[in-house]
C-alpha cells in the first residue's frame, strides 16, 4: 500500500461526510448512505480497515451478485465498498462529473488515492471511461462481463442485441445521430492508452455463451488492444456462461489479483 497511514479505525473526516445520512446494516457490515454532489451515495465499513484505507468502487449495481464478485471477502481484507448512483447514464461525460466528485470527497476524508474499480455489465462503461480520464486514481479495474463497445450494446450490431435503452444513450450524449454514437471515442475500445500509460491492472470475468455483452465484440476488442500496447491482462472465461449471473461460484481469483494489484 506504499507509504500511505496505517490504521486501524476508519479515518475521522468519515463521520463528517456520513452526516445527515442514514446507516443500516449490509451483508453484516456498517453501511451508510449519504449524498454528494447532488447523487446518493453508499459506503460500507469493514469491521477492521485495512491500513492505507483501501476501497473498491462499484460503477454500477452495487447489490448485485455481491458474494459472487467477492465484496463480502473483499470487507473481510479490511476494504471499504463503495458506491454512487449517476442513473442509467452510460459513461456519459455528465456522470464522470460526478463519479469525480465522489472519488474527491472520499480520498478527502481519508480512503486511498486510489480505487479499485468494479464494473459489472454497462458499469464497464463507466469504469474504463473513467479511469481513461484518471489513470492516476485506478490501481485495478475488475471488469465482469462488461460493455465496452456502443455497436454492440445498447445498438445491438453483430451478435449483440440491440437495446430500446439506445434511444436513451444517444439523449443522454447529445449525439444527432446513430453514427455519431458509434464513433464516440470516449468508450473503452478506443481509450486504453491512458489506461496502458498507467500499468492499471486489469481483471476481466466473462461468459463465452454472453449474448447480452458479447465476448468476442467488447472484451476481446479490450484484449487486442492491451497485447498491442503492452498491457497485461487476466481473462477468465466460464465457457458455458450467459451474461447472469455475475462473478464466480468461487471468486477467489479475483479477490486474489485485487489484494495483489491494488498498489
Amino acid at each position: 500500500m506504499g507509504s500511505e497511514t496505517i490504521s486501524a479505525t476508519p479515518p475521522a473526516p468519515l463521520a463528517q461526510l456520513y452526516s445527515g445520512g442514514q446507516e443500516d446494516v449490509w451483508l453484516g457490515f456498517k453501511r451508510h448512505t449519504f449524498t454528494v454532489d447532488g447523487c446518493t451515495c453508499w459506503l460500507v465499513e469493514p469491521k477492521v480497515p485495512a491500513p492505507g484505507h483501501p476501497w473498491v468502487w462499484s460503477m454500477m449495481f452495487p447489490a448485485m451478485f455481491a458474494e459472487r464478485t467477492g465484496v463480502p471477502a473483499l470487507l473481510g481484507h479490511g476494504y471499504y465498498y463503495a458506491y454512487m448512483s449517476v442513473g442509467d447514464t452510460f459513461g456519459a461525460p455528465s456522470a464522470l462529473a460526478h463519479l469525480t466528485a465522489f472519488h474527491r470527497a472520499l480520498t478527502g476524508a481519508g480512503l486511498r488515492s486510489k480505487a479499485v474499480l468494479m464494473g459489472l455489465s454497462r458499469g464497464g462503461l463507466y469504469a474504463y471511461n473513467w479511469a481513461a480520464q484518471n489513470p492516476d486514481k485506478v490501481s485495478v479495474i475488475y471488469g465482469d462481463a462488461p460493455v465496452c463497445n456502443f455497436q454492440s450494446w445498447p445498438y445491438g450490431e453483430g451478435a449483440g442485441r440491440h437495446s430500446d435503452e439506445w434511444k436513451l444513450l444517444l439523449a443522454t450524449y447529445g449525439f444527432k445521430t446513430d453514427a455519431e454514437a458509434l464513433a464516440c471515442p470516449t468508450q473503452p475500445i478506443k481509450e486504453m492508452a491512458p489506461i496502458a500509460r498507467a500499468r492499471i491492472a486489469l481483471i476481466t470475468v466473462v461468459g463465452d455463451v454472453d449474448t447480452t455483452v458479447p465476448y468476442l465484440q467488447n472484451t476481446a476488442l479490450i484484449e487486442q488492444e492491451c497485447k498491442a500496447l503492452g498491457l497485461p491482462i487476466t481473462v477468465i472465461h466460464k465457457p458455458t456462461g450467459a451474461h447472469h449471473p455475475h462473478g464466480l461460484t468461487d471468486p477467489t481469483p479475483v479477490v486474489a489479483f485485487i489484494l495483489e494489484h491494488n498498489r
